[in-house]
């Protein structure tokens, strides 16, 4: 598990310099995730994904969750009043109709999940509207107060937004 950092950065050319400060500090770069305005010239930054800047995860484990419990409903109806007299149920079906319904779920949510905005991110939405660039690093909870004393020291210009407690290693 990983602790995420998040930094407000006031423009582009900040933000190039805090990434370079950081591969100095020995974070690699796909532990940084930087999110700007669409409009802002970002090359050279690593940019955050599509996993990191919706909800698509969480939409497909919701989905899934939900799939999976109307597949069980609906493969305890088929193997209950299907089978012909006297067979007995069929009770295999009710989980391959709950895989299905796992799959299928997860699926379709994630299509819409892709999106919607992340909720971790929507307090820094007003902050990326105005120009500002929002940094992402995940890194080993050892190294959180290492690294953030190091930001501060060398971008006195960044502030410091929070640490996420427990980032999954997806995403």
């Amino acid at each position: 598990m990983s602790k995420r950092i998040y930094w407000l950065l006031p423009d582009v050319a900040s933000a190039r310099r805090t990434m370079n400060d950081m591969l100095l500090a020995r974070i690699d770069e796909r532990h940084m995730h930087f999110v700007g305005r669409e409009d802002l010239n970002l090359s050279g930054l690593h940019m955050a994904n599509v996993l990191q800047t919706s909800d698509v995860v969480r939409a497909a484990q919701l989905g899934a969750l939900i799939g999976a419990v109307l597949g069980s409903v609906a493969g305890l109806a088929v193997a209950w009043y299907l089978p012909l007299a006297g067979e007995p149920p069929r009770w295999g079906l009710v989980v391959v109709l709950a895989m299905v319904g796992l799959v299928f779920g997860a699926w379709a949510s994630s299509l819409i999940g892709v999106s919607i905005p992340s909720q971790r991110l929507r307090r820094f939405e007003r902050a990326i509207r105005q120009g500002q660039i929002l940094l992402m690093l995940d890194v080993p909870p050892g190294r959180v107060e290492a690294i953030e004393s190091r930001l501060q020291a060398l971008h006195p210009e960044a502030r410091l937004e929070g640490v996420e407690p427990n980032i999954p290693a997806f995403p």
